[in-house]
């Protein structure tokens, strides 16, 4: 029987694993962009849409007056820099299209702000991690204070 964990498992020729990460980011000025519940609803619908189209899965998503949070999975072939790339940079794109009048406030075309915040998630632990780093070495392992003398 599977596990929670485990139909969340990506598996590929002699790949195993979860690749999920929170991010988190805002736009420039911190601006409450999302403050009216129509464009709140348009930025959720662009960042579903655009995950959707590059085979993401969101997890989660929280679009708050002034920054998005959201849990999203992808594949291991993209990176975490690409799918922030691809997140951030559409929706902006998508966003502007919708909502024509935030070009007055972000002229250049710069919606959000250049900083991200980047959490790694998983179904295990720091402290249990490194336990189980720790614990590796059996018969066929050396450690690295057996070469050091």
């Amino acid at each position: 029987m599977k596990t929670d964990f485990d139909r969340h498992l990506y598996s590929h020729n002699h790949i195993k694993g979860c690749w999920e990460h929170h991010l988190e980011w805002c736009p420039k000025y911190r601006f409450n962009a999302f403050g009216k519940e129509s464009s709140k609803a348009d930025m959720e619908a662009i960042l579903k849409q655009i995950a959707t189209e590059y085979k993401m899965v969101v997890e989660e998503l929280a679009v708050i007056p002034d920054h998005v949070h959201i849990v999203v999975r992808t594949k291991p072939s993209m990176s975490l820099s690409k799918t922030t790339q691809l997140l951030k940079g559409r929706s902006s794109y998508e966003f502007f299209r919708k909502h024509p009048n935030m070009r007055l406030r972000y002229r250049k075309g710069h919606f959000w702000a250049p900083s991200t915040c980047y959490l790694t998630t998983g179904s295990v632990d720091l402290d249990r991690t490194r336990a189980y780093v720790r614990n590796q070495s059996d018969a066929y392992q050396a450690t690295l204070l057996k070469w050091a003398n």
